[in-house]
């Protein structure tokens, strides 16, 4: 059925619209004209001095859907998938332009307005006998027919920004795949889909490994356009520009507060993998409970259990060797003298700072001292193995995170 089939009564008024199609058919570009003048008027946006071009299309568009509708006048049972194909892909040369739809459905009223004011108008000066009920079923089928192209519009609108969107997103999982492709990507081809993705290559970045969180029902990360997103990975992960300004911690750890997620080292953008392998390095770290899943972890925090947690049978091994006795005791007190230990490497063996760090009486951490010298012997003073010492306890009371009871008292050894 024609798309003006059951709104106009062509059988009562055959000749009248004949006559008006008649009339009108010879004043078409006229009328197209009125209407495209009347929507340059009321839409800057239409409006382009410097392309004339572009008010020719304007005139084109009107003047072919007012002159489908006299042809459907003519015939009733015309088809229109011509035209409706037509203003579908002018839906996608205004979701192209960068307009909304709103632009479009004002120019469409201006548009039908204007035309319907020049067939009234002028029909009155030709004295076409043209009964009220016949004007009221025209206007109705202008209407009814201006809201099927609008319906053509939109699906098209809606098809480009679609592919414009998936184009966009997929510019930019490609720059996220050849950042972390390799050690040294080629920095032109990085700067040149950087731009196809609209995307402002920064100096610095840092790689941000991601796995949901088993306890929660994890949405899409909510960060801003500049952070790249790369969950269709096997392995998730992000790229943050600029990871160390102003409120890029904030951001992430708000963006990522349903996820586990640990952040690289920030690192120029041709050293991603770099990033990317410690952050994915800590990413297993939290998920073997070794630190923390539940908050944003960044990996330049947690270096010494990143290093030695990767061999935890080279850990054993160095834990025996330089704990050696310490390891003898009952997990309580081990855990607690490892403690105080770590506190004193940190603290250069200051007992009132580690009292203070870990919320004891100085004289207390001074006995302990004394146990760890009984234990460990004058090596654990010594300069040149601290760092191996510091990176030990640091990975082996990673690896053994007993609870320890609130201890003020000292702690005797056997």
């Amino acid at each position: 059925m024609g798309l003006l089939q059951g709104i106009l009564d062509y059988e009562s008024h055959q000749k009248a619209l004949d006559d008006l199609v008649r009339h009108y058919r010879p004043q078409l570009s006229q009328i197209a004209r009125e209407g495209a003048a009347a929507i340059e008027r009321s839409i800057p946006d239409y409006v382009r001095p410097h392309d004339p071009r572009y008010a020719e299309v304007v005139q084109k568009a009107v003047e072919y859907a007012i002159g489908h509708w006299f042809d459907m006048v003519a015939d009733p049972a015309l088809e229109s998938d011509e035209v409706i194909g037509f203003f579908r892909e002018l839906g996608v040369g205004e979701a192209r332009e960068g307009r909304s739809l709103e632009a479009w459905q004002r120019s469409a009223r201006i548009g039908t307005r204007a035309a319907i004011d020049y067939i009234t108008r002028r029909g009155r000066d030709a004295s076409l006998d043209l009964p009220g009920e016949v004007v009221g079923q025209i206007t109705a089928s202008v209407l009814a027919y201006i809201d099927r192209l609008a319906e053509a519009v939109a699906a098209g609108h809606a098809e480009a920004s679609a592919r414009e969107v998936g184009e966009y997103q997929g510019r930019r999982r490609r720059l996220l795949e050849l950042l972390i492709a390799g050690p040294e990507p080629d920095l032109k081809e990085i700067r040149d889909l950087a731009a196809k993705a609209e995307w402002t290559l920064p100096q610095t970045i840092a790689v941000v490994a991601v796995r949901e969180r088993a306890d929660l029902t994890a949405r899409r990360p909510a960060l801003p356009s500049e952070v790249l997103v790369g969950l269709h990975l096997s392995e998730p992960c992000l790229i943050v520009p600029d990871p160390e300004g102003p409120g890029r911690r904030r951001m992430l750890e708000h963006g990522l507060r349903e996820w586990t997620a640990v952040v690289g080292p920030t690192v120029p953008p041709t050293s991603a993998t770099r990033s990317l392998d410690w952050a994915r390095r800590g990413l297993d770290l939290a998920r073997r409970g070794l630190v923390p899943a539940d908050r944003l972890v960044l990996a330049v925090e947690h270096l010494p259990s990143l290093m030695i947690l990767d061999r935890p049978d080279l850990l054993c091994q160095v834990a025996e060797r330089r704990l050696g006795r310490l390891l003898e005791l009952r997990p309580r007190q081990r855990r607690v003298l490892a403690e105080t230990l770590l506190a004193c490497l940190e603290s250069g063996f200051n007992a009132t700072e580690v009292a203070q760090r870990l919320h004891m009486h100085a004289q207390t951490i001074r006995y302990r001292v004394r146990q760890l010298e009984g234990l460990l012997g004058e090596g654990i003073y010594d300069p040149a193995s601290r760092l191996e010492l510091h990176m030990v306890l640091h990975g082996w009371l990673a690896l053994h995170p007993e609870t320890v009871e609130e201890h003020t008292g000292p702690v005797r050894a056997g």
